[in-house]
């Protein structure tokens, strides 16, 4: 395994540290749905390697991360995680790397799965010292960046969710929950930024094993271009470093504005995920 603080390399050793980062925040995603909403059914498990959710049979957050990079031979594994989904009536998803190896893919298809989604998986290396991104925009100079403090979740989950009112008004009451729960979670800290003394943008910082996963940036409609998402980029990418991450990570769709603004602020691709479905009821 690459050693922390030496260049990073895209192999197989690195996407298991971002997969796993990306499973175990998951896990703490779910763990904090318990805690907050009492009686909710969401829960999680891990198998080889393998981190699985389960936050109802609709939701985006249902499915696994790290498929095959635990262990080459699946098919042992596929029989208890689909055993997992379907004890609970859900479609079965993994998000897979490709580093997991063609073999994954050949016995995910001969099981019946079909692809339905990319994601580029995105990673910038952190050193101390290194300078952030220079915030763009008309009026850097109003903006205000901080973490957030526990009493302010309500603020910054409607913070987050607003940003989806144009592009996905239906979604902005899902996304507004969520918001709820990522600001309870164990390993996560919430940046707010601020114009004018009001909220504008919100993003989210994940830490696990030295790495520094990066979600939930989203900005009000009426406060774009005001440089707020580069700000809290420079926020988070600091508090990673004061953390000792030596490398951050995002998602985002191959192609989209989101990959270019990442890649603008160093990003570079460090390969192509694929989402697998298995529709509930479907012969294995």
């Amino acid at each position: 395994m690459t050693s922390r603080g030496a260049s990073q390399f895209v192999d197989r050793d690195l996407s298991i540290r971002l997969e796993h980062a990306e499973g175990r925040g998951s896990a703490a995603f779910v763990d904090a749905r318990r805690e907050l909403e009492p009686g909710s059914i969401a829960e999680w498990t891990s198998v080889d390697g393998a981190y699985a959710m389960f936050d109802g049979p609709d939701s985006p957050l249902t499915q696994t991360f790290g498929l095959g990079l635990g262990s080459r031979v699946v098919s042992d594994s596929l029989d208890r995680l689909e055993l997992f989904f379907r004890e609970r009536s859900s479609p079965t998803c993994h998000e897979v790397s490709p580093l997991a190896g063609e073999s994954v893919f050949e016995e995910l298809q001969d099981r019946g799965y079909r692809a339905i989604e990319l994601t580029s998986v995105m990673f910038r290396e952190l050193q101390p010292g290194t300078p952030p991104s220079s915030p763009s925009g008309a009026s850097t100079s109003r903006l205000r960046t901080r973490r957030i403090d526990h009493d302010e979740a309500d603020i910054w989950a409607a913070t987050a969710a607003a940003g989806w009112r144009l592009e996905a008004p239906e979604l902005v009451g899902f996304l507004e929950g969520i918001g709820r729960v990522n600001a309870r979670r164990a390993d996560a800290s919430c940046f707010l930024a601020e114009c004018d003394g009001q909220p504008a943008a919100a993003g989210l910082l994940c830490v696990n094993d030295g790495v520094a996963l990066l979600a939930g940036a989203s900005t009000r409609p009426e406060m774009r271009r005001r440089g707020a998402q580069n700000a809290l980029l420079d926020a988070r990418l600091d508090f990673a470093r004061a953390a000792e991450c030596d490398v951050a990570m995002m998602c985002a769709r191959p192609g989209s504005a989101s990959q270019r603004n990442a890649e603008r602020q160093g990003f570079r691709i460090a390969y192509t995920r694929i989402k697998w479905e298995l529709r509930a009821g479907s012969d294995v």
